[in-house]
């Protein structure tokens, strides 16, 4: 084989000392040990080691150009340099090798890694980085001393990704390639960049220039403006700066649904050609590209030709989730398209939308990938799934002979609160991967983590993807094993020095404190994690600063409505947001029997029963595992306690977010209890309690207390709350069912 030897002379650096160097100073040692996604097969050798100044890359002629770059572009102050007593550092093409397999070894006179191509080779130079000490990932990196090892490897899946949104809040370039730059460190190799929303038009397209102009710009409810795009100049860029890592860019581009920036640029792309802005809230609007419209499939198309011009991945996202078909079903275009083709839906008017895009993207060699919605009416051939409701639609897409990709959102949502996903239930995403069926036409590719921005500004995306993506990059490798959780806890400890080294803001592994409930009330406080202190103390609503603040474990004692807030200090660093448990000493607590007739939503439970009167009570996040809610459906609630109580007044607290189809109860009924008969039932309406009109549009997202009172003497009492019935038409869902988000019952 024919190698040509590829030697990188840097300048050293110029040092300012008043003392003379040390000339026998000690080389800084390397660790095999803390590998971070661990490695398939690692083998020491023995307690003897390399010791490296410098290295002299050599390669064969087929990866010589990309061998320079790397120690140019990739590589940079990361090795140890030095223009004399350099160790040879080897690169052998093996084409026996696996697809991304890569074998190292660091022997006594050297390193050599073999690989299959050029993806492998990297992940072994990632892996050789990995071993070498924080000091280089600062740039003063100099003498190191390597463990003798030899290190068998490669991933389980060849799809291992992150979806970056870049449209709710967009993600200047800087920000992009330092995940990119994780992605690598950690052995990701997609990017999956959301480019088109709703809410902004992130990509130059020449043909269409408004698209920039208008759409990537949005005024924000305080007036002032928030947008900003990639021209084809800096996609360009990013994309070869992520190829020199390792990590593969696939565009999404939003159809049919997610389209209100184009369509405020161009409203000839709806079904209406109403002039809309573009959306400064979240949610799924109603407003969609017309599929009936020939004019709208050239303008996609047209599109498409400019941005597969810039993406050499063979992949194109096209998204086709959360579509409303409200205005297809009266638009005369729409409906004259469903008649030619014979189709029996609007559903069956999506797939056919889609087939055409997909049709399209062949001819340029390209692959659809379409979230799991894409299934309705039937898959464009050849297309791929992104599961995210779960993996069901994954599954099926494998069963009918099409290739998966999982990202459900009770794994892989990594916008989704610590409460709903934290590290440890990230870890366990490999035994969803491994349950999938194996027998399938269709292939599972692997998975995504995603990254979606409405509460995510740029500064706040680290915080929010690490350390979780430390454990997606170990389950998508393959290795991860729940079994040895805390062994991986122990190689990530080791690991925050790098991130640290990298500027990676990183935020917590799960909810930084534990606490619970129990008797009238004393609501217990203590670290869930390590690297964990504080303190805490009870805030009554209305009140002061607690005159007692107690160092975490503490025990603290409620005295009617009001929260319990901790100062946290995580591995040195006081936390801006404290913790805060809302809570309410009430009569409830003693209630000795609880029922519920309505059959709470799996995803949303409260609790169950008990949860309803547990003295904890919902917060702002409706999905903080306090609230229980039920969609279509009636609540009602019955309660009973071992003697007869006076009741003066009953505070209810429910959600409100319409943009998520959360409504107001449109009335609440109450029954109360002498002994087991019935005395009265009361009807509240909102025009009874001076409560807002629970159809009216709003924009609030908030829990909402509302107050009924009572007066009476009881033993018991059940309450239903009515469910408002679907969305108006007025709403961009309408005719979808509503949901209805019900907490803590309070009794006065």
């Amino acid at each position: 084989m024919n190698f040509r030897s590829l030697i990188l002379l840097l300048p050293l650096p110029i040092l300012c000392t008043c003392t003379s160097p040390d000339p026998v100073a000690k080389p800084i040692a390397g660790s095999v040990e803390n590998l971070l996604p661990a490695p398939r097969n690692l083998q020491i050798f023995s307690e003897d080691s390399l010791v490296v100044e410098g290295f002299e890359w050599q390669a064969p002629a087929e990866w010589s150009d990309l061998m320079e770059r790397w120690q140019n572009d990739w590589a940079g102050n990361i090795f140890p340099k030095s223009l004399e007593n350099r160790t040879p550092l080897h690169f052998h093409l093996k084409p026996e090798l696996p697809e991304e397999a890569y074998v190292l070894e660091v022997g006594t006179d050297g390193v050599t890694i073999e690989a299959g191509d050029a993806e492998g080779a990297f992940w072994g130079l990632v892996s050789l980085r990995q071993m070498l000490p924080i000091t280089c990932e600062t740039g003063t990196c100099e003498t190191v001393k390597l463990p003798l090892v030899r290190i068998t490897d490669s991933p389980s899946y060849p799809h291992r990704g992150l979806l970056l949104d870049a449209c709710r809040h967009f993600q200047p370039i800087d920000r992009v390639k330092h995940l990119i730059d994780q992605l690598a460190l950690h052995k990701m190799n997609v990017l999956h960049w959301h480019l088109t929303e709703d809410q902004g038009w992130r990509i130059e397209i020449d043909a269409y220039p408004r698209l920039t102009e208008v759409g990537a710009w949005r005024t924000e409810k305080d007036s002032t403006q928030h947008g900003g795009f990639y021209t084809k100049a800096e996609i360009r860029d990013v994309v070869d700066y992520a190829a020199l890592r390792g990590v593969e860019i696939i565009p999404e581009i939003e159809l049919p649904g997610h389209s209100r920036a184009a369509i405020a640029a161009y409203p000839w792309l709806s079904c209406t050609g109403d002039a809309l802005p573009v959306p400064n809230d979240w949610g799924v609007f109603k407003d969609i590209y017309c599929a009936g419209n020939d004019s709208t499939l050239a303008f996609l198309k047209t599109v498409l030709d400019e941005v597969v011009e810039l993406f050499p991945s063979r992949f194109v996202h096209i998204g086709g989730d959360e579509a409303p078909k409200v205005r297809w079903s009266e638009c005369e275009k729409c409906q004259t398209r469903i008649a030619h083709h014979h189709l029996h839906s609007e559903h069956d008017l999506q797939s056919w939308f889609i087939g055409e895009i997909g049709a399209h993207l062949a001819t340029h060699g390209k692959t659809l990938i379409g979230w799991d919605e894409i299934l309705e009416g039937g898959i464009p051939a050849g297309a791929t799934v992104q599961s995210w409701r779960g993996v069901d639609g994954g599954i099926q897409a494998l069963r009918e002979g099409h290739d998966a990709i999982f990202s459900p959102t009770s794994h892989c949502y990594f916008d989704y609160p610590l409460e709903a996903t934290d590290l440890a239930e990230v870890y366990t995403f490999g035994t969803v991967l491994a349950s999938a069926p194996r027998d399938t036409p269709g292939r599972l590719l692997g998975g995504e983590c995603n990254m979606w921005t409405e509460h995510a500004p740029a500064h706040l995306v680290d915080s929010k993807v690490f350390p979780r993506l430390c454990a997606m990059s170990e389950v998508l490798w393959g290795t991860a094993d729940t079994a040895r959780y805390p062994e991986f806890l122990e190689r990530l400890d080791a690991h925050y020095a790098r991130l640290d080294a990298q500027n990676v803001d990183y935020g917590l592994e799960t909810v930084p404190v534990t606490a619970s409930t129990s008797g009238t009330l004393q609501f217990h406080v203590a670290p869930a994690m390590r690297g964990v202190s504080g303190s805490a103390g009870f805030y009554p609503r209305g009140g002061a600063r607690p005159d007692t603040i107690l160092d975490l474990p503490a025990t603290i004692s409620v005295d009617g409505i009001g929260e319990v807030r901790t100062e946290i200090v995580h591995r040195g660093r006081i936390l801006a947001d404290p913790e805060r448990f809302p809570v309410a000493n009430h009569k409830g607590l003693q209630a000795s029997e609880v029922q519920i007739t309505h059959t709470p939503s799996p995803f949303y439970p409260g609790g169950g029963e008990r949860g309803l009167v547990d003295g904890w009570r919902g917060s702002q996040d409706f999905r903080d595992g306090h609230w229980q809610a039920s969609q279509g459906d009636n609540m009602r609630v019955n309660m009973y306690w071992p003697e007869r109580i006076a009741i003066d007044s009953i505070t209810v607290q429910f959600y409100l977010y319409q943009d998520a189809w959360i409504f107001l109860p449109d009335q609440i009924d109450l029954a109360y209890y002498v002994e087991s008969d019935v005395i009265e039932v009361i009807e509240f309406r909102p025009e009874d309690l001076g409560w807002r009109d629970v159809r009216a549009p709003n924009d609030a997202q908030a829990p909402i207390e509302i107050t009924l009172p009572v007066g009476v003497f009881t033993d018991g009492f059940w309450l239903e709350a009515h469910n408002s019935g679907p969305c108006p038409g007025w709403h961009d869902a309408a005719t979808e069912p509503t949901w209805l988000f019900l907490d803590e019952l309070i009794i006065h």
